[in-house]
């Protein structure tokens, strides 16, 4: 609102003017403060609301992916606990044939010499078929064949004409199982010269 009457001016009616003003700038300034703070707390309101939502929906994910781990967990000791008992049900399998030769064999009366060695070759056969099928394999290393620590266990060293460090005999045949030593071949090494 405009005032009509002319005001003096000078340094005492500068002074008076100016304090009726400082209350009202004071007061937008408190308002204004006020309007700051009330929008200050209700981002941060909205803020904590979303991150507590996006806490949760962590914590949702966090507890489904733990039981995930523990079912996964639970279910590969369920498959170790079956592969070991059932391991062996595949050779126990490829030796039944193995068993009715030698009980077929057994049941025969009279039988001679020759169908006796007939039969225990036939059953040998069938048991190196058995023991193939399951990767079981002879070692079994030829003479003048080089010394392999790693698949054969030198019982003696006697003198040879072969190079130093080969195969004299095999006195025992070894065997590998899925290409993992099962029991090395034990043989006789040639002496160095």
């Amino acid at each position: 609102m405009i005032d009509p009457k002319p005001h003096p001016v000078g340094p005492e009616t500068a002074a008076t003017q100016a304090q009726p003003s400082e209350p009202q700038d004071s007061h937008h300034i408190t308002a204004a403060m006020a309007n700051f703070e009330a929008e200050a707390l209700t981002k941060c309101q909205a803020d904590l609301a979303e991150l507590q939502a996006r806490s949760a929906e962590l914590a949702d994910q966090y507890l489904r992916a733990k039981a995930d781990a523990e079912n996964a967990r639970r279910r590969a000791e369920e498959e170790v606990s079956k592969a070991r008992k059932f391991a062996v049900e595949s050779f126990a399998e490829s030796l039944l044939p193995v068993i009715d030769s030698l009980e077929a064999g057994l049941g025969v009366k009279e039988a001679t010499l020759e169908t006796i060695r007939e039969g225990a070759q036939a059953t040998l056969r069938q048991l190196l078929a058995a023991m193939e099928r399951n990767k079981v394999l002879a070692i079994d290393p030829s003479a003048c064949s080089k010394f392999d620590p790693h698949l054969h266990q030198a019982i003696s060293v006697v003198p040879s004409d072969q190079d130093a460090n080969t195969v004299v005999t095999v006195l025992q045949k070894g065997y590998l199982i899925s290409e993992r030593v099962l029991r090395p071949a034990l043989v006789t090494v040639s002496a160095p010269k």
